[in-house]
């Protein structure tokens, strides 16, 4: 069974993998107001109050070692990876 969480903000869909993460942690490198490890080191959403830039986002997806993160644009076409 797939553990797959996804988040949708204005003009991307981002969805994790969280099967495949191996919690390097280096889409928090590049996004820390984003995402985050959670108590098993897999990554995660964190509770966003404010925007996350989509450039920031989509190269924080485009870092991951073992393609774990996709992003979407608001067609449905994947940007990531």
């Amino acid at each position: 069974m797939e553990d797959i969480i996804e988040k949708t903000i204005p003009g991307l869909k981002i969805k994790i993998d969280r099967d495949t993460c191996i919690g390097t942690a280096n889409c928090i490198a590049v996004a820390p107001g984003f995402f985050e490890l959670d108590e098993d080191r897999i990554c995660s959403f964190k509770n966003l109050k404010e925007e996350t830039d989509k450039e920031i986002i989509t190269e924080a997806c485009s870092v991951c070692p073992v393609n774990a993160l996709y992003v979407f644009d608001n067609k449905g076409k994947q940007i990531v990876p």
